[in-house]
């Protein structure tokens, strides 16, 4: 049998791999042809073929091939998933996990639109339910804007392109190409950590944790396609397989009833999990859950305990302070509502201390999910709502009640206003963002596929840019007067 054979060339200055054996290899020997008139966009038109139905799990085989400028630059075999929980069940237009594979179907590491290569990439819709007139981000811009400040901030977060995707003939829209948040030397940089490892030193690290529910690879079991249409307990599904739970409720008390209770039970808001991301639930051993389990405690034990009207501060041998601040400064930029609850990574090196991110998941920021107030702090949601599954962490509050915690933000805060969070340069990189958009006719293309919603472009945009003008400008009021 002939090998997949990889092929590097370079198109204008940008390097793509493709990995097909009996597909034509050069950019140049085809051309697009798209299910809708393109004209001269300068998005990635991505086409995704499929000879079976897109399940929830596992991966289905299929083809995906890039152009950019109707001249294609990757051609590759995929596994294909949807991915998302919520998102999934509400949205019209689905959320895709994708691993790029081999000839055999194994997974192989491709650079995609000149990203570092690696197997598992995602492809984010905006949520959009037309008949419920739903819409979390009618200008397409919430992840992207956020991920790209938080680069911009000196930290790793998913890189990301505006694409437009065809799926087996038929135009889906606007897409966000984003990299999957995985352990890697171009991802997150910690050490690899296998079930055979039981040193002491080395499973001091490399883990990822999340704050976050449990739909998706966390529950066991593989299901057919409606079953997820309707699943809701199993978002909240946490188990000794997949999870521990902090000792400390929301309200830094000791917590003294049973873990894993069943979905949703009465004490559920009081609970934090923190679910095992890397190594998986099923490769992690007995070792390092102790080992990882006892060092948050630890954590949490110190930050508790300490006595801010002193000058000592045990908590933040644990902690790396400064990810903890840039992680609260992209939170509360974006008004990520579901911001230190949901969604919510944190890392740790062998050796080093714990990390906050990266940042994941804005949908519903930019003060257009209410529950906060736009002239509130994101870490005050639960004063807000109490009826949630999901609340926020102690941890935030404690912090900020520490007066070195509060000096070291406004020094960060400042630094960060002169440049990358200066007024001019969010609005700069929003109206950039929306010039790619519109001069390309993408946003028209998109909401033609998905109609009945969002006929006020520019209005949502200028909403977009007033948001973040006045919360910048809170921010300042706040932070400045520590």
């Amino acid at each position: 049998m002939l090998k997949t054979k990889h092929f590097f060339f370079i198109f204008f200055i940008t390097l793509f791999i493709s990995c097909s054996k009996d597909e034509p290899t050069s950019s140049e020997e085809k051309t697009l042809v798209s299910a809708v008139d393109i004209g001269n966009s300068e998005l990635p038109y991505i086409k995704i073929s499929t000879a079976t139905a897109i399940l929830n799990e596992p991966k289905v085989a299929g083809k995906m091939e890039i152009y950019i400028n109707k001249k294609r630059v990757l051609n590759s075999t995929i596994g294909i998933e949807y991915r998302g929980s919520t998102s999934y069940r509400i949205s019209d237009k689905k959320s895709f996990g994708i691993e790029t594979r081999d000839s055999n179907g194994i997974g192989v590491d491709v650079s995609v639109l000149g990203f570092p290569a690696e197997e598992d990439w995602i492809l984010t819709g905006d949520v959009f339910r037309a008949s419920q007139n739903i819409i979390f981000d009618p200008t397409l811009m919430h992840h992207y804007i956020g991920y790209e400040l938080f680069r911009n901030m000196g930290n790793y977060s998913s890189r990301s392109k505006y694409v437009e995707v065809e799926l087996n003939g038929v135009y889906i829209g606007v897409y966000v190409l984003m990299e999957k948040l995985k352990r890697g030397p171009d991802r997150i940089n910690i050490e690899s950590l296998s079930s055979s490892d039981t040193d002491a030193a080395k499973i001091t690290g490399g883990y990822i944790l999340k704050i976050d529910k449990t739909s998706g690879s966390d529950v066991i079991g593989t299901h057919p396609l409606t079953y997820y249409d309707n699943n809701w307990d199993d978002d909240c599904r946490y188990t000794e397989l997949n999870s521990f739970r902090s000792n400390y409720d929301i309200n830094r008390n000791s917590i003294t009833f049973p873990a894993y209770g069943a979905p949703y039970h009465s004490q559920k808001y009081l609970e934090t999990y923190f679910v095992y991301e890397y190594p998986k639930p099923e490769n992690i051993n007995a070792g390092q859950k102790a080992y990882i389990k006892n060092y948050i405690n630890d954590f949490e034990t110190a930050l508790l305990t300490d006595n801010f009207t002193t000058d000592v501060r045990t908590y933040t041998n644990y902690i790396d302070r400064k990810s903890f601040i840039d992680f609260f400064i992209i939170n509360e930029v974006t008004g990520n509502i579901d911001g230190y609850r949901l969604s919510t990574f944190m890392h740790k090196a062998r050796g080093g201390k714990l990390k906050m991110g990266p940042i994941w998941d804005l949908n519903i920021g930019y003060g257009t999910a209410g529950r906060v107030p736009v002239t509130d702090w994101i870490i005050n949601y639960n004063t807000y709502i109490t009826d949630d599954a999901w609340m926020v962490p102690f941890w935030w509050k404690r912090l900020m009640e520490d007066p070195q915690f509060r000096s070291e933000l406004k020094i960060r805060w400042t630094e960060l206003r002169a440049n990358v969070l200066s007024t001019p340069n969010v609005i700069g990189l929003t109206t950039n963002t929306e010039n790619y958009l519109t001069t390309n006719n993408a946003i028209v293309r998109n909401y033609t596929k998905w109609t009945g919603i969002n006929v006020y472009y520019n209005n949502n945009i200028n909403e977009l840019k007033t948001y973040l003008t006045n919360r910048l400008a809170w921010m300042d009021s706040k932070i400045l007067a520590f």
